[in-house]
């Protein structure tokens, strides 16, 4: 099984990741608009890792 896998069956089987990762992907992405393009892109990204690395401390 490779690491891709593995994160995409982490989100199906807990319960809640999904939403909380898309509601820290929004909050990252807003944070990040004053960097032109990329900054959204990024801080998207790094809000939905925030999210997903905090799975197992809910």
């Amino acid at each position: 099984m490779s690491k891709l896998e593995e994160v995409q069956n982490t989100i199906k089987t807990t319960p809640g990741l999904g939403k909380r990762m898309a509601k820290y992907s929004a909050v990252g992405a807003v944070i990040a608009i004053p960097v032109p393009v990329i900054g959204p892109i990024f801080g998207a990204l790094a809000g939905a890792a925030w999210a997903y690395s905090k799975r197992n401390k809910v």
